[in-house]
C-alpha cells in the first residue's frame, strides 16, 4: 500500500492549507473559491425522490433500474445529441471513475495514457494506480504514431480552464483513437454550463454520427442538480465496452446506492431546477469577472463551467498568496500541470453573500 501512495503525486490541496489558514485570517471570514463545491440547496423533487426510495433494504442493482437506464439514455438523446444504441451505466460520482477506468479497462504497465496539458488531476492519478505511463498533450499529432496509447481522455468544457471543444476537433480525437484502438473517453460534467458557447458532447451526431465504436462519454449531476453530496453519475457509449465495465464493477461492488438511482431519475427527468441554478452562476460568474478584471486579471478561456482562468502575469503561487492577504482562496495553475503555473482557478460556487464579499476586497 505504501509503494501504491508513494508513486501518487501529492493531495493537491493538502498544499493549499497554509494560504487557507491566511486566508481564514481575514476579519470578515475566508471567501473559498478553490473548490467547486456546490453550495446551493438540492432542489425540491431530488430530495423527495431520495426520500420516497429510503426503504430499501436490498442491494441494488449495479447496472442501474430499469428506470435509471431509460433516463439516462433519454437526457443523453435530448442533451447530448445521441441518436444511436448507447450502452448505459451509473457510477459513484465522476471521480471514482476517471481514478478507476484504466484499471478496469485494463490499462497496465507498458501503456500509455493521453490526458490534456492542463486538466483536473485524476486524470494523471487513475494512468498511475494501474502503473501505465502518462503523456500531457493537446496535440494527437505530437503523440506520434505508437500502438502503446489505450486510453485519451478529452475534457471539454475543461476544468479548470473553461475551454469548449468544438465537434471537428472531437471527431478528430474519435478517428484517432479508432485507428489505434484506444479508448477515447471524453469527460463532459460541464456540458450543462456553456455561458459563450454551447459546448457538444462525445456522442453528438456531429461528432460520432450514432456510432459509439471505442468512446465513452462521462457525466455528473454534481454541478448541474448540486448533487455532488449524493455521489451521482454515470456513462454513455460504446454498448460493448459498458458491458465490460458492468461485468468488472459487478465483482469490485462498484453500485449506486438505490435511493441515490431513484433520486437521478428525478434529476435527469427535470429541467426547470438545472435553468435557475445555471442563473445563479452566471450571476456569480459576472459579478466575480467584472471585479477580477478591474483588479488587473486577465481571464482567459471560461467559456463554459464553473470557473474563471485568471492569470496576474506572475508564478500562480503568489496569485494565491496575493489573493489570500484579502480572504479570498484560489487553486494554484500548479495543480492542473506544468504548462498552467501562471494561472489560478477561480470557482463560481461561493453564496451569493460570499461572493459579494469577494467582490468588495478585490475593488
Amino acid at each position: 500500500m505504501s509503494a501504491l501512495a508513494s508513486a501518487l503525486p501529492d493531495f493537491p490541496w493538502d498544499l493549499l492549507e497554509p494560504a487557507k489558514a491566511k486566508a481564514a485570517a481575514h476579519p470578515d471570514g475566508i471567501v473559498d473559491l478553490s473548490v467547486g463545491t456546490p453550495v446551493d440547496p438540492v432542489p425540491e423533487l431530488i430530495r423527495r425522490a431520495l426520500a420516497d426510495a429510503s426503504d430499501a433494504p436490498g442491494y441494488p442493482q449495479t447496472a442501474g433500474t430499469p428506470a435509471l437506464r431509460a433516463a439516462i439514455a433519454g437526457w443523453l438523446a435530448r442533451t447530448g445529441g445521441a441518436s444511436g444504441e448507447l450502452g448505459v451505466l451509473p457510477t459513484i460520482g465522476s471521480k471514482e471513475l476517471v481514478a478507476w477506468l484504466p484499471t478496469l479497462l485494463g490499462v497496465g504497465p507498458g501503456d500509455v495514457v493521453v490526458i490534456p496539458s492542463v486538466c483536473y488531476p485524476t486524470y494523471e492519478v487513475g494512468a498511475l494506480l494501474a502503473g501505465a505511463t502518462v503523456v500531457r498533450s493537446d496535440s494527437l499529432t505530437a503523440v506520434g504514431p505508437t500502438s502503446r496509447v489505450k486510453l485519451v481522455w478529452v475534457n471539454s468544457p475543461s476544468n479548470p480552464t473553461g475551454r469548449v471543444l468544438p465537434p471537428e476537433h472531437l471527431r478528430k480525437v474519435v478517428d484517432w483513437g479508432r485507428e489505434r484502438g484506444a479508448v477515447v473517453a471524453s469527460d463532459e460534467c460541464y456540458l450543462s454550463l456553456g455561458w459563450e458557447t454551447k459546448p457538444v458532447s462525445v456522442l453528438d451526431d456531429a461528432v460520432t454520427g450514432g456510432d459509439y465504436t471505442g468512446v465513452l462519454a462521462v457525466h455528473s449531476l454534481s454541478k448541474r442538480s448540486n448533487l455532488a453530496g449524493y455521489r451521482a453519475g454515470f456513462l454513455g457509449g460504446d454498448p460493448a465496452l459498458i458491458a465490460g465495465l458492468l461485468a468488472v464493477r459487478k465483482h469490485a461492488g462498484m453500485i449506486v446506492p438505490a435511493p441515490v438511482q431513484a433520486a437521478m431519475v428525478a434529476a435527469l427527468g427535470d429541467e426547470t431546477h438545472v435553468d435557475e441554478q445555471r442563473e445563479r452562476y452566471a450571476a456569480r460568474r459576472d459579478t466575480l469577472r467584472t471585479a477580477l478584471t478591474k483588479a488587473g486579471f486577465e481571464i482567459t478561456h471560461s467559456e463554459a463551467g464553473l470557473y474563471l482562468w485568471a492569470s496576474r502575469g506572475e508564478e500562480c503561487w503568489q496569485t494565491v498568496d496575493w489573493l489570500a492577504e484579502r480572504g479570498i482562496l484560489a487553486a494554484p495553475g500548479a495543480f492542473y500541470g506544468p504548462s498552467a503555473k501562471q494561472h489560478v482557478r477561480i470557482a463560481l460556487t461561493a453564496t451569493d453573500e460570499r461572493v459579494a464579499a469577494a467582490v468588495g476586497r478585490l475593488t
